[in-house]
């Protein structure tokens, strides 16, 4: 297998780390999703990851709580899921670092832009923890900035949905899926890619967004190929 891309950002929700659990860390699941991973390592792509946190906590549905306070325990979140990537890589022989953008050296390197480029040079994995290290922006923004910042290729990010579609398949039987579909679009009709904040950054420093299904974690693998899986989002 040819890698199609030499630098990917690898955006995954906390819930897929969560396996039928639906909560918390499924450690097989880990594993099975570090494996493809693995696999496009070995094929020369450099890769960074950026982890959603709601398999532990959502800021958003924290009720009367402050919303700083509960986007900050949703970037905790973040790093245990961080974790738990990286000692499911390395347990495969993947070199990684877990990078946070709050400092907490005991754990986790802070994160700055040049150490990132240089371990993905290297072939390690840089795994971004703590989302942007600011509240009121998601991990989707996130993986929009860490993407611009390290000047990656794409953006792969692996849902439980098999692309981009003008409504909810899950609601709508006559729901279409794009193969390819505009950042313009996507704001415009704002289709449920990644929130507005996010596609705007991508389509700002045109960095590609490939949105695919992860209940395959094979998938990953097939992405990275430039296999037709998916929906791209980019300007046409």
């Amino acid at each position: 297998m040819t890698p199609s891309y030499r630098r990917i950002i690898l955006k995954l929700s906390g819930e897929a780390l969560a396996g039928k659990n639906g909560f918390g860390i499924d450690y097989d699941t880990v594993v099975t999703i570090c494996k493809s991973i693995q696999k496009c390592v070995e094929m020369g792509t450099q890769v960074g990851i950026v982890v959603g946190g709601g398999n532990f906590w959502r800021g958003r549905t924290s009720g009367n709580m402050d919303h700083t306070r509960a986007d900050h325990m949703g970037m905790m979140a973040t790093v245990i899921n961080s974790l738990a990537l990286a000692d499911a890589l390395e347990g495969l022989g993947v070199t990684v670092r877990v990078q946070t953008a709050i400092a907490m050296q005991a754990i986790a390197e802070p994160y700055t832009r040049g150490r990132a480029v240089r371990h993905m040079e290297k072939g390690r994995v840089v795994i971004f923890g703590c989302g942007t290290g600011s509240p009121f922006f998601s991990t989707d923004t996130a993986a929009a900035l860490r993407a611009a910042e390290t000047d990656a290729d794409i953006i792969l990010k692996a849902t439980m949905v098999d692309g981009v579609y003008d409504k909810d398949p899950h609601r709508f039987s006559d729901a279409k899926r794009y193969d390819v579909v505009s950042f313009s679009e996507v704001l415009g009709q704002q289709l449920s890619v990644m929130d507005m904040t996010a596609a705007s950054m991508c389509r700002d420093n045109k960095v590609p967004i490939l949105v695919f299904d992860l209940s395959d974690p094979e998938n990953i693998c097939r992405a990275v190929c430039g296999e037709h899986i998916g929906t791209i989002v980019k300007e046409v």
